[in-house]
């Protein structure tokens, strides 16, 4: 039976998810609806439905978008071919890419240009990975384990850096940095990492939590890569890790034998659904639910500059 719930915190949304969830109410209170959105403007589903009640049509690519019309690009970053795409069809495009992705997109671009090759730790499939590598595509190479850093082939190793997707395992990318370090030497890399601050944070967490609960549920959507692998922290550490998109997926018969649970949430996942899962477990009679850790997070990205010249 449980007794507790441990709410690890910081956790939900980062600045970058709150930016571009504003951005496309903004954008359909400016222009009214429809506004279209490339992609899904966040990675949760919850998020996507309510934006398509309010007007919001979401589409895979920008030529499903009438020309003329206005189209708002996810938080995960588009390549340039796809600006050019937007551009000759008329689109008003409004760019909610996260500032730490567009950070990870200049990189590579100045890599690639001073003519070294680019090493791209990520997820092959990823959106942020794909807009990435549209940066420089003859230059960059994607790598995913330290297997493939091991098999990789490069023209001059003299002249190798990397980048990496922002929504990383910490301990997965440091070993892949590793390798990479170990087989060139004179490898460079960002001043900052580019793993974003929320998915440090919510990482580091979660390992806090788990040596003090025996069930660790992750509030979040299957394509969201940060609530992914703090499922995958759990699992790493002999703690039961399960993601769920909200309270309508959990079932008392999957709790037997657990005492303590934590909680927590996906940068890409509003408190609302973690509310939601914290009144499912006081409706059966679980009292003690109470925040772990410390949120001071104060980070807070401007809106794109797009609405910011069409308000002035």
């Amino acid at each position: 039976m449980v007794k507790r719930v441990l709410l690890a915190a910081p956790r939900g949304y980062c600045a970058g998810v709150e930016r571009a969830v504003e951005t496309v109410e903004l954008a359909l209170r400016r222009y009214g609806a429809p506004v279209y959105v490339r992609k899904q403007i966040v990675h949760n589903s919850h998020v996507v439905r309510t934006l398509v009640e309010r007007g919001a049509i979401f589409v895979e690519h920008e030529d499903e978008v009438p020309e003329g019309a206005t189209v708002v690009f996810s938080a995960h970053g588009v390549s340039p071919a796809v600006r050019a795409g937007a551009a000759r069809r008329s689109l008003r495009t409004i760019d909610a890419t996260c500032p730490l992705v567009t950070k990870v997109h200049a990189e590579a671009r100045r890599y690639a240009a001073a003519g070294y090759t680019v090493v791209l730790v990520g997820h092959a499939g990823h959106e942020e990975v794909e807009g990435t590598m549209g940066e420089a595509p003859a230059a960059t190479v994607l790598v995913q384990s330290v297997a493939e850093v091991e098999r990789l082939s490069v023209p001059d190793p003299e002249r190798v850096a990397y980048v990496t997707q922002t929504t990383l395992s910490i301990d997965e990318t440091a070993e892949i940095i590793a390798a990479l370090r170990q087989r060139f030497p004179r490898l460079h890399g960002p001043a900052k990492e580019d793993i974003c601050y929320a998915t440090t944070n919510r990482q580091l967490a979660v390992k806090a939590l788990l040596p003090h609960v025996d069930l660790l549920l992750v509030v979040g959507s299957p394509n969201s890569s940060n609530s992914q692998r703090l499922v995958e922290l759990a699992r790493a550490t002999g703690v039961e890790g399960r993601l769920i998109e909200g309270a309508h997926e959990l079932d008392e018969r999957s709790l037997t034998g657990v005492e303590t649970v934590g909680l927590t949430s996906g940068a890409s996942a509003p408190e609302t659904l973690v509310d939601g899962v914290c009144a499912w477990f006081r409706e059966r009679g679980v009292a003690e639910i109470r925040e772990v850790g410390r949120d001071d997070e104060d980070v807070v990205f401007k809106l794109p500059a797009e609405l910011r010249r069409s308000a002035a």
